[in-house]
């Protein structure tokens, strides 16, 4: 079987042999050295997607776009996964609310075995989050469209809430979505499209800027289950009586949950927060 094929089959590491095969065979194909910084950014391998993606771009011209765009995002994701160990405090989009601070000192105490009060400051932080009304549009697998009406939109992990994820000019940010007018996502197209989704944010202050969304949640690229690797499923783990999430990202409102990938287009009220947000 091919590498394509064994990624369709869910077979990661097996696809992952074939393809350096094939990389041995035809070192001067640029494609294929895209094909495997994709398959090693799904592994999680970020020092070795980067050096294909680097590669690819001086074996042919044509890929020194991609790698501008996904070098920094390879490069986040480091500084991603620090956040989540409680190591580093993620970059804010604007004057941080009191409730988003609340939450990056819960994942703080989560790192330090301090389960109780993580999940005790993480209850206030979402009590205390303003909700922020507006729409969601999804699409199905045939690519039909429907838009939802919400009155609250979250993260389904309760480590973020109403919060983004953003990669935004290389650096990784926390978006509080009060400071959002809309996100539109384009429609997944390509293996890397299973780790970021390329997205146009509008912020409460009109400007825009062009970003990446982490689809899965941090730490995924370790997990067992090539289905959560590859953004197929969704998993929950306890955690200190909290849960945190595995595999491809959920939005929950009051209207259902949403799968990441199936979203389209997420549109707040005009009435919110102008703050000073805006990187573009």
């Amino acid at each position: 079987m091919s590498a394509e094929e064994l990624i369709r089959a869910g077979r990661l590491d097996e696809a992952l042999s074939a393809l350096l095969n094939e990389v041995r065979a035809e070192p001067g194909d640029a494609g294929k050295r895209v094909f495997l910084f994709q398959l090693q950014s799904v592994l999680g391998s970020w020092s070795k997607a980067l050096a294909q993606l680097n590669v690819a771009a001086e074996l042919e011209a044509s890929k020194v776009l991609l790698a501008q765009i996904y070098r920094p995002a390879l490069e986040a994701e480091v500084f991603r996964a620090e956040v989540f160990a409680g190591r580093r405090s993620p970059m804010v989009l604007g004057e941080p609310p009191a409730w988003l601070g609340m939450l990056i000192q819960a994942i703080a105490h989560d790192a330090a075995g301090e389960t109780s009060a993580g999940a005790a400051l993480r209850d206030r932080a979402l009590e205390e989050a303003e909700p922020s009304p507006g729409s969601i549009t999804t699409a199905s697998p045939d690519g039909d469209s429907s838009s939802h009406r919400f009155e609250w939109l979250a993260d389904a992990d309760p480590r973020l809430g109403p919060v983004f994820e953003v990669m935004l000019q290389g650096k990784y940010y926390w978006a509080p979505a009060e400071r959002v007018r809309a996100i539109r996502f384009e429609a997944p197209e390509s293996l890397r499209d299973m780790v970021w989704a390329p997205a146009m944010v509008t912020w409460r202050n009109g400007g825009e800027a062009a970003a990446l969304v982490p689809v899965r949640y941090a730490g995924t690229e370790a997990a067992s289950d090539d289905r959560l690797r590859l953004s197929r499923a969704t998993a929950w783990e306890e955690a200190g009586g909290s849960v945190r999430g595995l595999g491809q990202r959920e939005l929950a409102t009051d209207a259902g949950e949403f799968a990441m990938l199936s979203v389209r287009r997420i549109e707040f009220d005009a009435n919110g927060t102008d703050g000073e947000a805006g990187v573009g």
